[in-house]
């Protein structure tokens, strides 16, 4: 694969490529917010459940107070076994999706810094194909879900 054929973004930086802890989606309060109030974008086999939140609403969801290290935009990876029974393959897919976001996310993230305003983007993924698929595919489909999420914002 070539990056010339997956239009991935080049950047002469390579730690901006890094995917940090602070920008894995892991609290329960926002998990279950994001799936709650969010909003959808299909590009199957994928679906991007989305929020915006303010820094208000950050604060609002944990009783004391935000934990340190929470990034402007924050996601996960969901395979479900009902599709992928095998947990290699949604092993094999989660780590997939997670690169395809890691190497398409630089415009997502320049874009919400851009925002002055201090707000976060939650993103979960899910997986709704029943077999899995080679990585170009899920790179392309990424693409897709990004430039559509950055239009929506």
């Amino acid at each position: 694969m070539n990056a010339e054929e997956t239009d991935i973004v080049k950047t002469d930086r390579p730690h901006e490529l890094r995917f940090r802890k602070g920008e894995r989606l892991r609290h329960r309060t926002l998990v279950e917010g994001l799936f709650a109030g969010g909003k959808s974008i299909y590009e199957y086999p994928l679906r991007c459940v989305w929020r915006k939140i303010s820094s208000e609403e950050l604060s609002a969801s944990f009783r004391d107070e935000v934990p340190d290290r929470i990034g402007p935009v924050q996601m996960m990876v969901t395979v479900p076994k009902k599709k992928l029974r095998h947990a290699v393959d949604r092993v094999l897919m989660r780590r997939r999706i997670r690169e395809a976001y890691r190497l398409n996310r630089l415009p997502l993230l320049k874009t919400v810094a851009a925002d002055d305003k201090g707000s976060r983007i939650l993103m979960a993924f899910v997986y709704l194909h029943n077999d899995t698929l080679p990585f170009d595919e899920v790179a392309t489909k990424m693409q897709g879900i990004m430039s559509r999420l950055m239009k929506k914002l």
